[in-house]
């Protein structure tokens, strides 16, 4: 072999190389909506554990509404998107979609008002990580699709599978005697117990992702009852959080209730970073969910999910980063709006919408990124438009979808 075909040689093995390294960053990444919840669940539970070391020496503030907040806000969107609740699965009917926006208000409630909403919060954790994972547990063990059927498929991944499982039941339980009794366990041991909560749920959510590689089939959501795709979902949420938002905003400013900023701005964070992990939908576009993406979406999770349970600690990034987020999209929204000559009504519509939702959407991003530039209250009154404008733009979607299908039907030959 001469010298030249084997420097030949070498350039093709690198630009394989290269190519492969290019195809890896540019691909799609494998990562089901659940398995996205799973682990913003176990990071915020691993965080979370982390944190409460130094907490207990008083290193650290600990905001445990926030917590509480985001893991019922997770919950809430298990149940919309997946009809996946804490005592099993069930079609997405209107009353399953009804009962996951009241908890995911409750969990915005808990979050952005400090030390005058725990209650509810705290009886629905309890009644959600033990009862529902007792019931989760016997159903696995009893259904005959479940335990039996894992183990007569046999594999590594369904060992697995039973083996995080039973972790994250067993975890959960422990952990909802956390919640009924605060003084059984030092600060150090409940610490010890979130982190390994929140370690099996990150197991579980691995080994889900290899179990939906193998059965695509199985990490489809459920198309029964009411068809609702995952963006619209997340617009819904984040409609019913800026109605929720606006409306605190004017007896927080009236010095009526306190407010946690932080809380806020963590929780706006974290559902930024769901939607890049979901959709690869980012403020400044769509994008390919690479793992690149990812990994940004999940980095924006952390800082979100610490800005939830330490107060203040992050406010200040949180705040430009927010704020410069809502002003490009709010800029980037307002190129792409477009009003067409004899368009259909409904068509008109949207675009009015769209232009209503991008110009509030930029108000918001200055009010946030310069403090005090927009008083609290009209703040209050921009966020509530924004929201009903969301809501509003869900239903004129939705009502477009029926009309191409009816459209398709009409036309489909007999």
């Amino acid at each position: 072999m001469s010298v030249i075909s084997g420097c030949d040689g070498d350039h093709a093995k690198a630009l394989e190389a290269s190519n492969t390294s290019k195809s890896w960053i540019c691909e799609e990444a494998h990562l089901p909506l659940e398995v996205v919840l799973l682990l913003i669940a176990g990071m915020a539970l691993i965080i979370t554990g982390v944190l409460l070391f130094p907490i207990s020496t008083g290193r650290l503030s600990y905001y445990e509404n926030g917590l509480y907040g985001l893991i019922l806000v997770v919950i809430a969107l298990q149940m919309t998107t997946l009809g996946k609740t804490p005592f099993g699965e069930m079609d997405r009917s209107v009353p399953l979609i009804a009962a996951g926006v009241a908890v995911g208000a409750v969990g915005i409630f808990t979050s952005f008002v400090p030390d005058t909403f725990s209650r509810v919060p705290r009886l629905l954790l309890l009644i959600f990580l033990g009862p529902g994972s007792l019931a989760l547990l016997l159903r696995m063990l009893l259904s005959q699709d479940k335990l039996r059927t894992w183990i007569s498929l046999g594999g590594a991944v369904f060992r697995h599978l039973i083996a995080a499982c039973s972790a994250v039941y067993g975890m959960s339980m422990v952990s909802s005697l956390l919640i009924l009794w605060k003084g059984l366990f030092t600060t150090r041991a409940a610490a010890a117990v979130v982190l390994v909560f929140g370690v099996s749920v990150v197991y579980l959510a691995v080994v889900l992702r290899e179990v939906y590689r193998e059965y695509p089939e199985a990490g489809k959501p459920p198309e029964r009852g009411v068809v609702l795709s995952t963006s619209q979902v997340l617009m819904l949420f984040m409609g019913v959080l800026m109605l929720l938002l606006g409306w605190l905003l004017i007896p927080v400013n009236l010095g009526m209730l306190p407010f946690s900023g932080s809380a806020q701005l963590g929780l706006l964070t974290v559902l930024i970073a769901i939607r890049m992990l979901v959709s690869g939908d980012t403020p400044v576009g769509a994008f390919t969910r690479s793992w690149p993406v990812i990994v940004l979406g999940m980095t924006l999770s952390g800082l979100g999910i610490v800005s939830c349970v330490i107060p203040d600690i992050l406010i200040l990034p949180l705040m430009i980063l927010i704020g410069l987020t809502n002003i490009v999209s709010g800029i980037v929204g307002l190129c792409r709006v477009r009003f067409r000559r004899k368009a259909p009504p409904i068509l008109t519509r949207l675009s009015a919408a769209q232009l209503v939702l991008n110009v509030t959407t930029i108000l918001f991003g200055l009010a946030t990124f310069v403090a005090k530039l927009i008083p609290g209250l009209v703040v209050g009154v921009i966020l509530f438009i924004n929201g009903c404008i969301l809501l509003y733009m869900l239903h004129i979607i939705v009502v477009l979808e029926r009309m191409q299908k009816a459209m398709g039907s009409a036309e489909a030959p007999a």
